[in-house]
């Protein structure tokens, strides 16, 4: 059993270097943060499943900014795999390591990436075939130095990893410089003021500064 994270998505994200990480609690909302979002250069975001708006939110977003590939945090259970599924969701990562929930994942073929903290969370992963798992939350877990630690000894197996939890705009690029991160996770980027005050451009101009760090590390 693999539960293939296609690595055409895996080249998106890595491309992205940084995945935007928000909650979204008006429908309406979703578009024009979206767009701001790409217009400032990112690509790639992690809307999560905590609110009553998330579901009609990805569907809103896979279906009108259909440049931005579109991922769902917090999934919980194997029926939030099968409803983001049906919403257009490009992939999806949960906080933990659910079995039942990357068995679902596997079946509906979406890709998922699990969070992992420890070795036995990440032995657990690598045994339902996982090779792309979220680490988080990752500053509190110890950040880069933890990181490296841990994934020492399963270096071998190619595993890659998407660090959230803590990340800012001054320690992003210590995570960007490893060779088994790919990308990271933002939450940092989307401020929820802005959002309620429609600051669209203020987004952006969030953005396009993170893109900067990035681009100049």
């Amino acid at each position: 059993m693999t539960t293939a994270f296609p690595q055409e998505i895996i080249q998106r994200m890595e491309k992205s270097g940084v995945v935007a990480g928000f909650s979204i609690e008006k429908v309406e909302h979703a578009v024009p943060l979206a767009k701001a979002l790409l217009a400032g250069g990112i690509n790639v975001i992690e809307l999560t499943f905590r609110t009553p708006a998330a579901l009609d939110a990805l569907k809103a977003i896979s279906s009108e900014v259909p440049e931005v590939l579109a991922g769902v945090g917090t999934i919980l259970t194997p029926e939030q795999v099968q409803q983001v599924k049906e919403a257009g969701a490009d992939f999806a990562v949960s906080p933990g390591m659910n079995p039942r929930v990357i068995k679902a994942a596997v079946e509906l073929g979406v890709p998922f990436a699990p969070g992992i903290s420890t070795p036995s969370d990440l032995e657990a992963a690598i045994e339902l075939g996982c090779r792309f798992v979220k680490f988080f939350p990752a500053e509190a877990a110890g950040g880069v130095p933890y990181l490296r630690s841990m994934s020492a000894p399963y270096k071998h197996l190619g595993i890659q990893y998407f660090p959230l939890g803590g990340l800012n705009a001054e320690n992003m690029v210590d995570y960007l410089k490893e060779p088994n991160v790919p990308t990271i996770g933002g939450s940092w980027i989307v401020k929820q003021d802005l959002v309620n005050a429609g600051d669209w451009d203020g987004i952006t101009a969030r953005a396009a500064e993170v893109c900067r760090i990035r681009d100049a590390s």
